[in-house]
């Protein structure tokens, strides 16, 4: 053995001992206790086109020799300069963005397998020779290439942090490290607000989802868990280079959903768009939701959760990269009625610091056209009010209106002792948001003015194009007036059918199918009812009133599949250039780069495009892109677009703008406008006092 060959062994074992070993559960050791860990993808969002890419963990510079034993401490090894050759284009790229974000300091170079390699715009290899003692960053080896529907860890790519006192065992696969199934409140009591973890010393493991909250036949109430995407982790107590944080909120009517659903899942937008993405679980249905005049149970359980969520963000997202001063709230549908809950709790304003609603609902209040499913999710029932529509019939249908005592504490106490499943099965559940006086304490967002019961932040609200398309009711039998179709797809009488007719506001198209016909009216009526409209006024009103710091609008024009009860997308959604039914949730996909078979070019272009707006906004609070950054990322087709369309602007008087999502999509004024202000929601609706 030569003394070069005895050094390098001793120095193995000093490093060995310094990073982290393998994890097992007799003993964790933390990943990042002696530097940070980067991983770079040069993310095109084409899931087919992943096998023609490789990865890299970036770890902190240090003397040469200790390089290998860095990578070994990871399970990987020095990247070699023939993979590097072989895929210059993209390393390329993600050096020079690594350069451009200040992320590292790529002007010596990097350590890899035989050498260093230095970026000056392409890659030049150095021999060994010298380089053993140059302090410099380590470009390791990334082997996990799990994609994101991948069950969990492979061998050899778990990672494990600390965040407060407790440790995370995490993965990662070939996009982020993932964080999967984090508790962040103690086990919730029934109808009692929730408390962040209190469990200390504790070696959580982070690799699998946990529970969804009780919904319909599964779930349960131990359920209160998030999980973490992101591409970086800061070095053990170090605060440097953190990234923006979505924090997203699921939708399903506040009845059904979870943090684990594939179409948001985070990892693709965090490695594309250098973001860290938390999940959240929160409390649902009546076990989130009921209020009982003259007793404790006040609801907004699920609001609370989702609050108790965001402290657990501020306090340990730090640690996973994110930068807890850069908060955007985002949720879809009932997530966006979240959202928009939030924007007016004075327990969550200060939190976060941008807001996207994606299909929030509203409506259906000023006009006799029938009581709409979506109003209660922008205004607010009083506990008496929901009670009378909810929860009433709950006690009913669990048996318990007829105890023996018949003072409400025993009904409670009944209703208490009933299975978590049976409370979310029953006909009538509790999902309404009310006015609780602590977490919601006006009947609707104040946007009348600036004001400390509105947060003043920028804000993005904007819906699909066919929307209200999942709520209307394709009829069962084919029909031979336009009045029947309208009667049938929106549950009205043949008075407001004809009153619509007559308005001239909907006419119907003619394609020789007149219930097709009569449904696309239908489904344009409900888009602009329980959509469209009250968006519409919401940023209108909170653009002129100053509510809002600023305020963006778009329409979704190009999606895939959705929310389909009629079952009317179907095959047509199939063909990108036969444009039809854009329904609700269908979104989702292009704003967390998660479709997973783009039908041709232009849906991969537009993925692309979209995620970069939404990106740009959780970044810096516009949907401003970046010209300089996205050429150094190469992202080619977002240059394209945006060279065609120009930037997004703000919300600026009736004519908008909005922003048409499509390839390479387009600027627009306010849709329905006349429509929206016969129907009772124009776009004054908040500015006249309309709740």
């Amino acid at each position: 053995m030569t003394l070069l060959t005895s050094l390098v062994a001793i120095v193995g074992v000093f490093v060995a001992n310094a990073y982290p070993q393998p994890l097992d559960e007799r003993a964790v050791t933390v990943s990042n206790a002696k530097t940070s860990l980067s991983l770079v993808y040069q993310n095109n969002l084409n899931s087919s086109d992943d096998k023609n890419h490789v990865g890299a963990l970036i770890l902190d510079a240090t003397i040469g020799y200790q390089a290998a034993a860095a990578c070994a401490a990871l399970n990987e090894r020095l990247f070699s300069k023939a993979t590097l050759q072989e895929h210059k284009t993209d390393f390329t790229r993600l050096i020079a963005y690594q350069d451009f974000s200040n992320s590292f300091d790529t002007v010596g170079g990097f350590h890899i397998d035989g050498g260093t390699v230095v970026w000056d715009r392409q890659f030049v290899f150095s021999s060994q020779a010298g380089s053993s003692q140059k302090r410099l960053p380590v470009l390791c080896t990334q082997s996990a290439t799990n994609g994101l529907s991948s069950a969990g860890p492979v061998n050899g790519s778990q990672v494990a942090i600390a965040s407060g006192s407790n440790t995370f065992v995490g993965y990662r696969n070939q996009k982020s490290f993932r964080f999967l199934g984090i508790p962040y409140a103690n086990l919730p009591q029934r109808w009692q607000y929730s408390s962040l973890y209190t469990k200390k010393d504790q070696t959580i493991q982070a690799t699998a989802y946990g529970s969804q909250c009780a919904q319909g036949s599964s779930g349960s109430e131990d359920c209160l868990f998030l999980n973490i995407q992101t591409p970086h982790i800061p070095k053990a107590g170090s605060k440097k280079n953190l990234r923006p944080v979505l924090f997203w909120i699921h939708g399903g009517g506040f009845t059904g959903g979870n943090g684990a659903d594939g179409l948001s899942d985070g990892g693709n937008l965090a490695s594309r768009e250098d973001l860290v993405v938390v999940t959240i679980n929160y409390r649902l249905s009546t076990l989130g939701f009921l209020a009982i005049p003259g007793t404790d149970i006040k609801g907004n359980y699920g609001i609370a959760d989702q609050i108790t969520a965001l402290d657990w963000v501020i306090a340990n997202i730090a640690s996973f990269g994110g930068d807890p001063r850069k908060i955007t709230i985002m949720g879809e549908s009932a997530g966006a009625g979240s959202v928009r809950t939030l924007l007016g709790s004075p327990k969550a304003i200060g939190k976060y610091q941008g807001a996207v609603a994606m299909s929030n609902l509203g409506g259906g209040v000023t006009i006799g056209l029938m009581g709409d499913y979506g109003t209660t999710y922008s205004s607010y029932y009083t506990i008496d009010q929901s009670y009378a529509v909810a929860g009433s019939q709950i006690l009913s249908a669990a048996g318990c209106s007829n105890s023996s005592a018949q003072d409400i504490s025993s009904q409670v106490s009944c209703l208490s002792q009933a299975s978590a499943s049976k409370l979310v099965s029953l006909s009538t559940v509790a999902r309404y948001v009310v006015q609780d006086g602590t977490y919601v304490t006006t009947p609707n967002l104040v946007l009348t003015r600036q004001n400390a019961n509105t947060a003043h932040i920028p804000v993005m609200f904007g819906v699909t194009r066919d929307d209200g398309a999942s709520f209307s009711t394709y009829p069962k039998q084919p029909i031979t007036t336009h009045s029947q179709g309208l009667q049938a797809g929106l549950g009205i009488n043949s008075t407001w059918a004809d009153k619509i007719i007559a308005s001239g506001l909907f006419p119907s198209p003619n394609t020789g199918n007149l219930t097709l016909d009569s449904f696309n009216v239908s489904a344009r009526i409900a888009t602009d009812k329980t959509f469209r409209c009250i968006d519409q006024a919401t940023v209108y009103a909170g653009a002129t009133s100053g509510a809002f710091s600023s305020a963006y609008y778009y329409q979704m024009d190009r999606t895939i599949n959705g929310y389909d009860p009629n079952n009317v997308g179907g095959p047509k959604d199939r063909d990108p250039n036969n444009a039809y039914f854009r329904l609700h949730g269908a979104d989702m996909p292009w704003v967390f780069g998660t479709l997973s078979s783009p039908r041709n070019v232009d849906d991969l272009y537009s993925v692309q495009l979209s995620t970069a707006l939404f990106g740009a906004f959780v970044r810096t609070g516009r949907p401003e892109l970046d010209a300089e950054l996205l050429e150094v990322r190469g992202y080619a087709k977002v240059i394209e677009a945006l060279n065609k369309t120009g930037q997004w602007g703000e919300v600026d008087g009736k004519k908008g703008e909005i922003r048409v999502l499509d390839w390479p999509g387009k600027r627009a004024g306010f849709v329905d406008v006349e429509q929206c202000a016969w129907l009772g929601y124009g776009l004054d609706y908040y500015l006249k006092g309309g709740a």
